[in-house]
């Protein structure tokens, strides 16, 4: 129950009154697998002792007082309000069944927690009288779903929250490793620098204003007219609310590193795109053989984190409101397009064609714009506005996608040994979202679907997956040449 004095409410925030309207009330879903059987006691423990709960948003409510004005209201934390325990066993269906009943095989437990997360994701919202997370434990499966709104934060700044209640399975009292800061590179000196160095700062200069500016005008036209073109996985106004189902796609980080090696200067996130770029392909040409065009555009809405360092992050320093990596919401928005082109291309074209698209996008600040562009909507028409013009984005685009490092090294979480991590969000105007996460040495990336437009997301994944070994075959032969 909330207190009823009102000396320590806080306003929200302009991100936090963004998602909690109606069409941007979106939860992040975070699938933790266990090796071993899940203690509830333990698990318990672990949450009341973790920064998590002492954190004053995981501890408030959102209310709107007699003038309009929203905030949030601390409240008195019932731990078991949160942690929901379901001992019975699900079917593929995401049904619980009798204990005894339905197969044990790691194949089946993966798709029936999956489709368990995606009836989550259209039909069960977060209760507004408790503070807005949720742990569900289904013991059967040795499996955990945290349930956050993205109200609280954003992935960033979940992920890392959770990090920090992790420890390390080589070492108990270590933290999950974090990825380390990017050094700064320093530029040598040598006679005959200064006028190279003018030049390919000014040129620099050059580019950075003209992407930025072509991909902002970009962006606009977008949230408001543009759109893509029609094919069997297009989704749209009220697509939101269509059952859902949700597979998951496996990539091996080596086989990611492999592939980069084959053109220089390449990263994981070209490859992804790649990845993502043919896989779609291919389905498309499951789907619909020889209905399409040859470069068919299927745009792409991308999550970019704005702090200064990648990555998960510090929590210490997400905990101080006053550092540049503070807690809360702080990404902005990259259109990225894909390109239909039919199976039998080289793979490696996929990643070039990637490549270059990313390299003009890191050349612009369409992020930071998009971002602020948001703010400036928040401020001038409020948060209806602001989400109508997000949702707007989103029906007028084919997919969402977004890519997290996660933990180097296996962690152990209450005690347990952790197999997996997954993350994904609610339902969205789209008939596809993307969320990959990587844990010690694999990907893994959650394809959420409308079902009724997307009825075999296994065969998408494995689009995906296939994509990415024919990758390496090529990238192979490419390192021997």
């Amino acid at each position: 129950m909330a207190s009823p004095g009102t000396l320590s409410d806080e306003p929200l925030t302009p991100a936090g009154r963004f998602f909690l309207q109606p069409q941007t009330n979106i939860i992040i879903h975070c699938i933790v697998r266990g090796k071993n059987p899940i203690d509830i006691d333990a698990v318990k423990s672990a949450v009341k002792s973790s920064l998590m709960v002492q954190h004053p948003r995981f501890c408030s409510i959102p209310l709107r007082d007699k003038n309009g004005f929203e905030h949030w209201r601390r409240t008195q934390l019932d731990i078991d309000q949160h942690v929901i325990v379901f001992n019975n066993r699900l079917d593929k269906s995401g049904n619980f069944v009798d204990k005894t009943e339905g197969s044990s095989f790691e194949e089946d437990d993966e798709a029936a927690v999956n489709q368990y997360v995606a009836g989550l994701s259209v039909s069960s919202p977060l209760r507004t009288d408790k503070p807005l997370w949720e742990l569900h434990i289904l013991m059967a499966h040795k499996c955990a779903v945290f349930r956050i709104h993205h109200a609280l934060g954003d992935g960033i700044s979940l992920i890392s929250m959770l990090m920090a209640s992790c420890r390390r399975a080589d070492d108990a009292d270590a933290l999950p490793r974090m990825v380390p800061e990017k050094r700064t590179a320093e530029f040598k000196g040598g006679k005959g620098r200064d006028w190279f160095w003018l030049f390919s700062v000014l040129w620099g200069f050059l580019k950075r204003v003209w992407f930025t500016l072509m991909f902002v005008m970009e962006f606009v036209a977008r949230s408001l007219f543009v759109c893509d073109r029609q094919t069997v996985i297009t989704g749209g106004d009220g697509v939101e609310l269509w059952p859902r189902k949700l597979a998951t796609a496996r990539f091996l980080l080596e086989d990611m590193k492999v592939v980069k090696k084959a053109i220089p200067n390449t990263t994981i996130n070209d490859v992804l795109f790649g990845v993502v770029s043919s896989g779609l392909s291919r389905y498309l040409d499951h789907r619909t053989p020889n209905a399409l065009h040859e470069g068919l555009r299927l745009t792409g809405v991308a999550m970019v984190n704005l702090r200064a360092q990648p990555g998960l992050q510090d929590l210490t320093k997400l905990m101080k409101g006053s550092s540049e990596a503070r807690w809360g919401n702080k990404f902005g928005v990259i259109l990225l397009p894909a390109y239909y082109h039919k199976s039998g291309d080289n793979p490696l074209e996929h990643l070039k064609r990637a490549k270059v698209m990313v390299e003009k996008k890191k050349h612009s600040l369409e992020a930071y714009f998009s971002y602020r562009i948001g703010d400036l909507v928040m401020s001038l028409l409020g948060s209806k506005y602001a989400s109508l013009l997000n949702h707007r984005l989103l029906c007028n685009t084919t997919f969402t996608i977004s890519n997290l490092i996660g933990p180097l090294e296996e962690i152990t979480l209450a005690g347990n040994p952790v197999s997996s991590i997954r993350v994904n969000t609610s339902s969205l105007p789209q008939a596809i979202t993307m969320h990959m996460l990587s844990y010690a040495g694999r990907a893994e990336m959650q394809i959420l679907v409308a079902e009724d437009i997307i009825p075999d997301p296994e065969f998408l994944a494995k689009c995906f997956e296939d994509a990415l070994l024919e990758m390496k075959e090529a990238a192979i032969e490419t390192n021997k040449a």
